[in-house]
């Protein structure tokens, strides 16, 4: 099993804060923590420190800050052979402010146009392709060289690319905020009829992919044996830091998918990684053990996870992926 990972990398310096700052105020900072982030970049390190043969496709700076990246992927096996080296850009670089009263993030993302990747041959053939959609041109080259690769999106913004992408896949792992634009509908937990009519609606659209929609400390929302369900999140006391949870449940889905775990299983494993991750500062730092989420797993569900015959979401068949040279459409 290879899993080729295409997209954004950052690197990131995280601080906790007593409180959010007050504007035109001087703060003295006493604790930082750094190191890489970026959705795919995050979930290709889970996946490489969970044991899982991974490649990341990405393109970073001439500076250290990228060759951190870089060192840190090699350190949990990730391959590095297809980053790419901008010598025109620096590496993008995230400041987080981490409140240290309910461990919710305030994310500052010095990036600018992204630099899009140039290298579109392989000398491997994935058998799953995971992206966050940042680079439409490198995800769409993958998509229509391995056609039989199952086919996973982590979509946390609504751009006219994303969207796009999202027609040719098999797996479509979407934000709360990327649901509610498409939907045009915001989600009224108190009205249940209002996640149903969410989640039809992004199925009307995107009717060959298997959706989930992660709802922040909710859950997620996803369909199983054509029911809708809502899935609570884990219950965290010492929230610490929320930064890269989203990237983590990603990661933990393309883990269930890439070992034929069923769907229940897969939200679960993926909701129990997200959730013990937010008990530590830092997206990278805080990925948990994979021993670490089996062993909570089985905790709460009385036996540790097995694998499906066969793949599970291999029997949908999305749209075929468009060509090298085709562009989006309105």
């Amino acid at each position: 099993m290879k899993i080729l990972c295409i997209g954004h990398a950052s690197y990131d310096i995280t601080c906790p804060v007593d409180e959010y700052p007050v504007e035109n105020t001087k703060y003295r900072l006493m604790d930082k923590v750094s190191a890489g982030g970026g959705p795919a970049s995050n979930a290709a390190f889970l996946l490489g420190k969970w044991g899982i043969d991974t490649v990341i496709q990405t393109v970073v700076g001439s500076d250290d800050f990228g060759e951190k990246i870089k060192k840190e992927f090699k350190s949990v096996g990730v391959s590095t052979d297809y980053i790419e080296t901008s010598y025109e850009k620096e590496t993008s670089l995230s400041f987080i402010l981490i409140n240290k009263q309910n461990g919710n993030r305030t994310v500052f993302n010095v990036a600018g146009e992204p630099t899009p990747l140039k290298k579109y041959q392989y000398d491997f053939t994935p058998d799953i392709i995971f992206t966050d959609g940042h680079d439409y041109g490198a995800a769409q080259n993958a998509m229509t060289k391995y056609p039989n690769a199952v086919r996973i999106i982590d979509a946390g913004r609504v751009t006219q690319e994303l969207l796009e992408l999202c027609k040719y896949m098999n797996h479509i792992v979407c934000s709360k905020g990327f649901a509610e634009t498409v939907a045009g509908a915001k989600f009224d937990y108190e009205n249940p009829n209002t996640l149903v009519q969410i989640y039809s609606k992004l199925q009307a659209k995107y009717p060959h992919a298997n959706i989930v929609v992660t709802l922040e400390e909710k859950g997620a929302l996803y369909m199983v044996n054509n029911q809708i369900k809502i899935m609570p999140g884990l219950k965290i006391d010492d929230v610490k830091d929320t930064t890269g949870a989203g990237d983590i449940f990603h990661g933990a889905f393309t883990y269930g998918i890439a070992n034929n775990f069923d769907m229940e299983k897969i939200i679960t494993l993926s909701n129990i990684a997200a959730g013990l991750s937010t008990k530590t500062v830092g997206s990278r730092l805080s990925m948990p053990p994979l021993s670490d989420v089996l062993e909570y797993y089985q905790k709460i569900v009385g036996q540790s996870p097995q694998a499906n015959p066969t793949p599970d979401g291999q029997n949908t068949m999305p749209q075929q992926a468009p060509t090298q040279n085709q562009t989006p459409s309105n």
